[in-house]
């Protein structure tokens, strides 16, 4: 009798697992710790490959039946991640295009300064980063491609975002508020020309390096020369407008090949030629030159 006993007992203990099974309870089994750790069964599968446990069929071949949850409602697909925002654009202008120029060149995908024109080589750039890193070669910047670039670059300086030039004045010293006078800003690279507290126009410039600098402070204008060359290195220096021993403004087919790669002798160099030749027009023997930082 009591093998009987045991017998149904493990007839019952059998079918209590076959409902844990096709209920989706959770099993137990030994981990390597030695505790017991919870197995995730499929409520509506047994092993890998065997037959579906309702019909005998082959698993997922079992007809009027869909995999779910455990309270017989259809699993729900997860959402889908919103697609990345774009933010620039071919054709746009501004300070942000200007930034993604200059961070793009800090890592040598432009090699051109920063226009601030989100044009056909901008666009490439950002399609050829794109590429290199799995992302879609759109061309356009979207907020991954964005993030990426943050990650890989610095905030660039103000000299990389205007590398080419075209930096806005800074502020004029208080000399160059009345009269006539040069007001050359080290700070922002540019000369502007006032008269009476009125700004006439501006231009780049560059200025010598840390061995030959431009000298900084108040002077004149003391001698113009059309046509200089420099006794001392050989040099073309049109439109020369001297005012402190031989240092002048004047125009630099170097300056205007180069841009900011190199520096000049100490001198003020103009790289826009039109420009210089409508300013030694203008200018006077007397007029002031105000250099500062």
């Amino acid at each position: 009798m009591a093998g009987v006993i045991v017998r149904k007992g493990a007839i019952a203990v059998g079918a209590v697992f076959a409902v844990a099974l096709v209920g989706g309870c959770k099993a137990q089994a030994d981990g390597a710790n030695g505790q017991d750790q919870p197995i995730r069964i499929s409520p509506t599968k047994t092993k890998q490959g065997g037959p579906d446990a309702a019909s005998g069929k082959p698993e997922g071949t079992s007809e009027g039946t869909s995999e779910g949850t455990s309270d017989g409602k259809p699993a729900q697909e997860p959402a889908p991640k919103p697609a990345p925002k774009t933010l620039l654009a071919p054709g746009q202008r501004g300070d942000q295009v200007r930034e993604l120029q200059a961070r793009l060149r800090q890592i040598q995908w432009i090699y051109a300064d920063p226009t601030a024109t989100y044009d056909d080589s901008t666009a490439a750039a950002v399609r050829g980063f794109q590429e290199k890193r799995g992302l879609p070669g759109t061309g356009t910047t979207d907020t991954v491609t964005w993030q990426r670039l943050l990650g890989m670059t610095r905030e660039p300086t103000k000299y990389e975002l205007y590398s080419g030039g075209g930096i806005p004045p800074s502020k004029p010293a208080k000399a160059c508020l009345t009269g006539r006078a040069l007001c050359i800003s080290k700070e922002s690279r540019t000369l502007t020309w006032m008269i009476d507290g009125k700004v006439v126009s501006t231009m780049d410039v560059r200025f010598g390096s840390q061995y030959t600098p431009t000298r900084d402070g108040t002077f004149n204008v003391y001698w113009k020369s059309r046509h200089h060359v420099s006794t001392l290195y050989d040099s073309s220096m049109p439109y020369a407008l001297f005012f402190s021993g031989g240092q002048a403004v004047h125009y630099s087919t170097d300056f205007a090949a180069t841009g900011y790669n190199g520096a000049s002798h100490g001198c003020v160099n103009v790289r826009d030629e039109k420009k210089i030749a409508s300013l030694f027009a203008q200018v006077k023997n007397g007029d002031k030159v105000v250099v500062y930082k």
